[in-house]
């Protein structure tokens, strides 16, 4: 499954993503576990769009899920990162990086890239485990009996 949704750089956007990102990961079969840690850190992602991204009133979800993993780059096309002080510096309590914290814990892997005048591309993956009853597990089967 592949999905592309081009959002406005609101607070409202991140209910719409959540939905869109739940709903499609638990009709597929993902077991909730993965869909809880994939909302979150989407939403960590999109939220550092809104309160971050200079330039373009827009942004981009791109998803891709497989037989065992689901990847999103969450893009913008502002400025790109400014140099911001690391966790330790700010220490425990700060606000301001938690949610690459909390991106980094839920997700197997996590890049950004990003650069001036270009913007950033927030890049999550994460490997799925599935329901007993999957939709993804029925296709492989059938797929399987109709190849052999």
């Amino acid at each position: 499954m592949k999905f592309s949704l081009a959002l406005p750089r609101e607070a409202l956007s991140i209910p719409v993503i959540r939905s869109v990102l739940g709903d499609s990961l638990r009709g597929l079969g993902a077991s909730e576990d993965c869909v809880a840690d994939l909302l979150v850190a989407t939403s960590e992602a999109c939220t550092n769009v809104i309160q971050h991204a200079r330039g373009s009133g827009t942004y981009e979800v791109v998803g891709q899920v497989d037989d065992d993993c689901c990847r999103l780059k969450i893009m913008d096309w502002g400025r790109g990162l400014r140099n911001v002080p690391s966790a330790q510096d700010r220490g425990d309590l700060a606000e301001s990086g938690r949610g690459i914290r909390i991106m980094r814990a839920l997700v197997d892997e996590l890049s950004i890239d990003s650069s001036p005048e270009v913007g950033t591309i927030v890049h999550l993956k994460k490997r799925l485990t599935w329901r007993d009853e999957a939709l993804i597990r029925r296709l492989d089967r059938r797929l399987a009996r109709s190849a052999g």
